[in-house]
């Protein structure tokens, strides 16, 4: 077999005026998977049987969409990644093959290049409860910010987590904190349930959206399309990193029950 190892890339680079070159950009490339298939049954028609189901199995990919390719290790880990059907179906045309028994060597295209790990990651924050004002003394709760924290993504390249906001909450808006170049660099972006877009008003107790940065979309929990809510053109639908990642979720208008969960599978250059 091959096709596990790291994803390849093509290179847009920039000539240097005192010789080489500079890189400009490496853009991940599909991969293709080569996996040998043997299949044999106890009788012709048996092994007949498998192989035309096999090829169906495969071949429907291209119909119905992607099926998944999974790899297990002894220590109970698992890498996975979505594969087309691209060709090699066709056995060794050898003497005595195809009779009881047949190989193949068929080739799995991947659109996305890295594997994933299929348990999902999840960071759930809720907000506290709220004090009085005035029992047992003036004091003060917030209704703002359920919290800056660190999220880790153990994987080896950059991930697009899905949110899940639970009202209530008037304003929603999600800060990431990084270094670039020895700068500070925040990016974030701003759901407002009571935009003229989305016409629905602060999302009252119970009531969710969900938020995916990977493709762009907003479903409030009725299906019905909120992305107009975002603040464009300065939203920024950040991905996390590899390694540690400080983030900021903040609900204007939280109180009891309101809660972000954030989810992401890990991703990774081989198997």
């Amino acid at each position: 077999m091959s096709g596990l190892g790291a994803a390849g890339y093509a290179l847009t680079t920039d000539t240097h005026p005192r010789g080489g070159a500079r890189l400009r950009y490496a853009q991940p490339q599909p991969r293709a998977i080569v996996w040998p298939l043997y299949v044999y049954g106890d009788t012709h028609l048996q092994f007949v049987e498998r192989w035309r189901a096999l090829a169906t199995a495969f071949t429907r990919t291209l119909r119905d969409g992607p099926g998944w390719l999974e790899i297990a290790r002894p220590d109970g880990s698992r890498r996975r990644i979505a594969v087309y059907y691209q060709e090699g179906f066709e056995g060794r045309g050898s003497k005595g093959s195809g009779i009881v028994s047949d190989a193949a060597a068929i080739t799995l295209w991947c659109e996305d290049p890295y594997w994933i790990d299929p348990t999902v990651i999840a960071v759930h924050r809720e907000a506290g409860s709220l004090s009085d004002f005035f029992v047992p003394y003036p004091t003060v709760s917030s209704s703002q910010v359920l919290g800056a924290t660190t999220v880790t993504n153990p994987g080896d390249v950059v991930v697009w987590p899905t949110w899940t906001v639970t009202g209530p909450a008037s304003l929603i808006t999600f800060t990431r904190t990084r270094q670039v170049d020895g700068k500070t660099v925040k990016e974030s972006f701003a759901l407002n349930p009571t935009a003229p877009a989305v016409g629905h008003g602060a999302l009252l107790a119970g009531q969710r959206v969900t938020i995916s940065t990977d493709p762009p979309t907003v479903r409030y929990q009725d299906g019905s399309n909120w992305v107009g809510g975002l603040n464009w053109p300065s939203a920024v639908l950040w991905g996390l990193d590899p390694g540690d990642n400080a983030v900021t979720f903040q609900l204007d208008g939280s109180g009891p029950g309101s809660a972000v969960d954030l989810s992401f599978s890990p991703r990774y250059e081989t198997a």
